[in-house]
């Protein structure tokens, strides 16, 4: 396990920086980073190698998308801050001849925003909202399994809209004997259809994450550790002027570069029904804690059990003092739901 975790950050930092850094607030499609369902919320946000038994994973990595997960639906509800909430839905099917295939449906709902003029008077107000579809397909290789996910996103934000056409591709190394996953995975690799102006230069959220999940023979625990933001170069903000984080004026270290692009997740395997599930995200630590209080920022849990055909999940994530957002999943399996009639 520790020269796996040597691996990844080897490679992480040795890729080329194939995008201009880019601070917060300056790309588009944004929402596309946000958990997409209860297990990665609760596994700190960002996984892309647990959950083979759940299709609610295939936004996160399409390679992970298997014929165990045929005719099984995921719905995901998301609530988040000042009444915004994300609603995903994933189908998968096994299409025979044409391989297994899977459907993914993102909604971010900001609500109604009242508007205001430049002296602060009401006139009006407007809805904002943006959502992704997304059809994924992939190929196994022995104990490999490569996957690509072909997706639309739009943001329509009160009548300023934008459009793009992605690309996600994957890639998971499954261990034959033991529980091993390693996986790669290209994310939001596309281009703009349309901005939101025609002087604005949005960029897309290009990401390139590398993970692994390894579960030891004799014990309940299985340990994932997800490498992000590897084509960064500003995974740490610093302020000279304004920064507090060590008390001093002095620029974060290596150590702490290399820490903000981790996150840690475990799983405790009561059993096949029951888990509980933590987290823990350094880069929401430390941008988001208060210097009087932490609120528990970075931290996340949640718990999965299953009644027969059904299997529920909750999350929790702890971003700041003033709370945290909530996710509910519900994946079932749709076989055999209707019988046949005699």
């Amino acid at each position: 396990m520790k020269r796996l975790c040597q691996l990844i950050l080897i490679v992480g930092f040795s890729i080329p920086q194939f995008a201009i850094a880019q601070l917060g607030g300056q790309r588009a499609f944004e929402f596309l980073n946000l958990p997409p369902n209860a297990r990665l919320s609760a596994l700190g946000g960002v996984n892309i190698t647990s959950g083979w038994q759940d299709p609610g994973v295939v936004a996160s990595n399409p390679a992970l998308l298997n014929l165990e997960w045929q005719n099984k639906l995921a719905i995901n509800r998301l609530g988040y801050f000042a009444d915004i909430s994300q609603t995903s839905l994933s189908f998968a099917r096994n299409l025979e001849k044409a391989g297994i295939w899977a459907l993914n449906l993102t909604y971010l709902d900001y609500g109604t925003i009242q508007s205001r003029d430049e002296n602060g008077f009401l006139n009006g107000e407007f809805k904002a909202a943006e959502y992704a579809f997304g059809l994924s397909h992939s190929i196994a290789f022995g104990p490999f399994q490569a996957g690509g996910t072909l997706k639309i996103a739009v943001s329509d934000l009160g009548g300023f809209n934008a459009s793009s056409v992605m690309m996600d591709l994957g890639g998971t190394f499954k261990h034959p004997e033991k529980d091993l996953t390693l996986g790669l995975v290209v994310k939001n690799l596309g281009v703009l259809l349309s901005d939101y102006t025609d002087a604005n230069n949005s960029k897309l959220p290009f990401d390139i994450q590398l993970g692994t999940t390894y579960k030891p023979e004799f014990m309940p625990f299985r340990f994932s550790l997800t490498a992000r933001n590897l084509t960064r170069s500003d995974a740490v903000f610093f302020d000279p002027a304004a920064n507090t984080l060590f008390g001093n004026n002095e620029k974060p270290g290596f150590g702490e570069e290399v820490f903000r692009r981790l996150v840690f997740g475990t799983e405790l395997l009561f059993s096949d029904n029951f888990q509980l599930r933590l987290g823990y995200n350094h880069l929401l630590r430390q941008e988001l804690k208060q210097e009087a209080a932490s609120g528990g920022a970075g931290f996340s849990f949640g718990f999965m059990f299953k009644v027969k055909r059904f299997e529920f999940s909750y999350a929790r994530a702890l971003y700041h003092a003033a709370g945290g957002s909530n996710t509910i999943q519900l994946v079932t399996d749709l076989s055999g739901i209707t019988k046949k009639k005699n």
